[in-house]
């Protein structure tokens, strides 16, 4: 590829990944679910090639997002609900170890159709968080017991399968979950959601390591470190400009343009 083919990829990047970010930004998510149908249909990537550039990204994303919510929500308020996230991860490592090794053997056609099947679950979530309230109740559905420690090793194992075949951090899902089964405030989810989500994409991105597809990263490095920058500016810009728009209109807007995108770039699998 030329010099100047890699710089047009990189601007490209550059500028998908900052309205990405923005918009993840303004409704409190990292992206990655919309970044997924643009590495495909925009830049042309294979769809194992797509989920393992989506995870690289994702674990930056997270990793600034963590960090920067430290000023919020200190370590010590984590630390003290330190057993909602060891139980989700207790599931999320192993089911995104899992379906990480399922994603690499998994024929072309199987695996476009279970990216899609996902995607197009998560938008329905945006749509029902956007209009039916998930993620705003003020106690826990289960009292604290074996069934809820159960449910959330189930939780995290599904949590982390979602993540390793799509390259998201799983926030979409995490949220929700630590609301509306632990019962603790939205702000304190996302942080800890993230405490969850960083440890479960590494353990995913280790395993695709073994991929031949991992090679993508070296390929198309001025492309990735474009869209990072991009996703970082981005989050913090949509961040800053968290109130200027309605987050339920924008949130059941973005949860059409995924299922649009879902489709209409996955579904040739069929």
């Amino acid at each position: 590829m030329s010099g100047i083919s890699h710089l047009a990829r990189a601007g490209q990047g550059l500028l998908a990944g900052g309205l990405i970010g923005t918009l993840g930004g303004l409704i409190g998510l990292g992206g990655a679910e919309f970044r997924l149908p643009v590495l495909v249909g925009l830049f042309r990537l294979d769809t194992l090639e797509a989920i393992i550039f989506n995870k690289a990204m994702s674990l930056v994303v997270v990793a600034v997002a963590l960090f920067a919510r430290l000023g919020t929500i200190p370590v010590g308020e984590m630390l003290e609900h330190a057993g909602v996230v060891l139980n989700l991860l207790a599931g999320s490592l192993i089911g995104a170890w899992w379906a990480a090794g399922h994603a690499m053997t998994m024929a072309r056609r199987w695996l476009d159709r279970v990216v899609m099947v996902l995607l197009v679950g998560l938008a329905l979530l945006l749509l029902s968080e956007a209009w039916l309230g998930l993620g705003d109740a003020a106690a826990a559905l289960i009292a604290e017991g074996w069934l809820r420690l159960g449910l959330g090793l189930l939780a995290g194992f599904g949590i982390g399968m979602v993540a390793a075949l799509l390259g998201v951090a799983g926030g979409e899902l995490l949220i929700p979950t630590i609301v509306l089964l632990y019962g603790l405030d939205i702000k304190l989810a996302g942080s800890l959601s993230l405490a969850v989500s960083l440890p479960t994409m590494i353990a995913g991105f280790t395993r695709y390591t073994q991929s031949d597809a991992f090679t993508v990263l070296g390929r198309e490095r001025p492309l990735f470190g474009a869209m990072a920058a991009g996703s970082i500016l981005g989050a913090v810009l949509g961040g800053l400009m968290l109130g200027w728009v309605p987050t339920q209109w924008l949130t059941t807007l973005l949860g059409v343009i995924l299922l649009i995108s879902a489709i209409k770039t996955f579904q040739h699998s069929h």
